[in-house]
């Protein structure tokens, strides 16, 4: 069948077909998961066309896959969270949506909780697994939408669940069906995608779900979840691993819109976010991601992350409050007690810090030459500069005037003769076998003895840009 292309402007083939391909002994791509070597990555120079949706989307899956990863939140921090969640997506609800288990009655009071602030976005959805009794407690509930897991490789379909390809299937659309036959908006989670049998298993499976949404009038969508981190976003990448390949497949041979597409990435290999905005590119709308990267193993997509691939790519937020992601990240560490490691990029402590002179010297003249971003803007956070052995007077001089808030002409040079007795004293201290940097409290304690004249003059400085 031949379709012309309101898109592309060409006419295009349509009929394709896949047949399931129920084999006899599992096929677990040995030539690139060895388990005893470093995952190949196989080319096959195929490229498929970027096909970027008119829509693009953030889900949320915190409460659900990033819950796993550590000690269950309480129901009044999961209603803040999704406050956070709420106001960070903005007016026109970028994120759009947020996933929550159900099996507790913790997590339905969360839910009810979350429900009550009556707000549009994000969208609360269910995730179950594909079992009838689960199905039930969605529909009694009250959700619209609730995930389905649908292992689809041969890994989880032989050895997990101890089925024929043919019997998981026919599992996977039965439970489809149900929710179909009371109107509950089925999304399926093609788990463990990166390790399928993309056309023996995988397209087989979408067409068929494709084929439920056709005939019942209530759209079906899917979750590409790359369970364990393998997804490869390099043009000519083979299948399974190639992430334009799976977006490709899903939307051009099973038919999926893109707006009923999302991409679910894990962290292990470090490809979560690269990953996430190439299915972005090659045609799925909606990425999955947790606040702060938090879950299983080495963590899911960061959702700060796509904020601002979101921005990068559309050239504008979009409404989002992307100062929200500075109280998210000081609210995970000082109510959770969550540690964000210093160097996480737009939430770790020193993400927007320097320590080396020659850079503060930079920051001195401009800040935007080491500095990615106005983060004071953007995150209400600040460029820093911590002084230690190597920040020399451009360390020491940024550093006053970025706690004493110096501006408007007041801000200290580094030529100032004033700093010599602050200087040497850092200078004795290292040569003295200190190895952590210089505190806050103790420079401002050490202008105040070394450097009185100094201190008076910049607390004057101070109280005028207060006043300002």
């Amino acid at each position: 069948m031949l379709e012309f292309s309101k898109r592309s402007h060409l006419l295009e083939q349509r009929e394709y077909s896949y047949e399931l391909q129920d084999v006899d002994e599992p096929h677990l791509y040995r030539h690139l998961y060895s388990y005893d070597e470093v995952p190949k990555i196989p080319f096959n120079h195929r490229h498929v066309p970027m096909y970027t949706p008119e829509t693009l989307y953030i889900t949320d899956t915190t409460f659900r896959d990033g819950q796993q990863a550590r000690e269950p939140y309480t129901v009044e921090q999961v209603v803040q969270l999704f406050k956070f969640l709420h106001e960070l997506g903005g007016p026109k609800g970028i994120i759009r949506q947020s996933e929550f288990f159900l099996y507790s009655e913790r997590d339905r009071q969360a839910v009810n909780a979350c429900r009550s602030l009556g707000y549009e976005f994000p969208e609360i959805t269910a995730w179950i697994r594909a079992r009838h009794e689960d199905f039930l407690l969605v529909k009694e509930m009250g959700i619209a939408e609730t995930g389905i897991l649908a292992s689809c490789s041969d890994y989880h379909i032989f050895k997990k669940l101890n089925m024929t390809r043919r019997q998981a299937m026919d599992q996977f659309l039965g439970v489809v069906k149900d929710a179909l036959e009371i109107g509950v908006r089925p999304r399926v989670h093609l788990e463990d995608l990166t390790r399928a049998d993309y056309y023996g298993f995988v397209l087989p499976l979408a067409t068929a779900l494709r084929s439920l949404a056709d005939e019942s009038g209530i759209p079906i969508k899917i979750r590409a979840c790359d369970t364990m981190g393998y997804g490869i976003s390099y043009p000519g990448v083979a299948l399974p691993r190639s992430v334009p390949g799976i977006a490709y497949g899903l939307h051009h041979y099973a038919g999926f819109a893109s707006e009923l597409l999302e991409w679910h990435g894990h962290n292990d290999f470090h490809r979560a976010v690269v990953n996430a905005g190439t299915a972005w590119l090659y045609g799925i709308s909606g990425v999955n991601c947790t606040l702060l990267g938090i879950g299983e193993r080495a963590g899911n997509t960061p959702l700060e992350a796509m904020v601002f691939e979101y921005a990068a790519l559309r050239g504008t937020t979009d409404g989002m409050q992307t100062q929200v992601i500075s109280e998210i990240a000081d609210y995970y560490q000082t109510e959770l007690g969550y540690e964000i490691p210093p160097m996480t990029p737009l939430v770790g402590a020193d993400f927007n810090t320097t320590r080396a002179g020659i850079h503060a010297d930079g920051l001195l003249k401009d800040e935007e030459i080491y500095n990615i971003f106005d983060t004071n803007a953007l995150l209400n956070r600040p460029v820093r500069v911590l002084v230690n052995q190597s920040s020399g007077a451009a360390g020491l001089t940024h550093w006053m005037n970025s706690y004493y808030g110096l501006r408007n002409g007041r801000e200290l040079d580094k030529r100032d003769p004033r700093l010599k007795p602050l200087l040497e004293w850092i200078s004795a201290e290292y040569e003295g076998g200190r190895q952590t940097v210089m505190g806050d409290g103790e420079l401002a304690q050490a202008l105040r003895t070394l450097a009185p004249d100094l201190h008076v003059e910049i607390a004057g400085a101070e109280a005028a840009a207060q006043a300002e």
